[in-house]
């Protein structure tokens, strides 16, 4: 319980940390924008909104400008089943990957950074 408290406390002060700090988006032309707009459709991000680690992937969508699709996985929602029945367990961040009509499913934070980095990351 003790713990719990202290989570949601210490990430209460990392959501207001990241919106004072929040780093600047990447630009891109309409056209390119308009590209990963459609190719973030095929993404979705499993999260809770005070998870520390949830933070700092959507610190990394938002430097990205990737407007991916936030699904919270707080008890009782039904994101939460799907995560546990697409992704095998409920943990969080885990980043949902449509391709070819199947799912995969990307549980670390650095590695979902680093996938969203050299799939979205410096195209004009």
């Amino acid at each position: 319980m003790l713990v719990k408290a202290l989570r949601n406390g210490i990430g209460g002060i990392m959501v207001v940390g990241d919106l004072l700090t929040r780093p600047a988006k990447q630009r891109r032309t309409p056209e390119a924008q308009q590209q990963i707009n459609e190719a973030c459709r095929q993404l979705a991000l499993y999260q809770l909104p005070r998870c520390p680690f949830c933070i700092k992937v959507r610190r990394a969508m938002h430097k990205l400008n990737l407007p991916i699709e936030l699904r919270n996985v707080n008890p009782g929602s039904p994101h939460r089943e799907a995560l546990q029945a697409g992704g095998g367990r409920v943990k969080s961040p885990c980043l949902r990957i449509e391709e070819n009509g199947e799912s995969r499913w990307m549980y670390e934070s650095n590695d979902i950074i680093a996938y969203l980095q050299q799939r979205f990351g410096q195209q004009a």
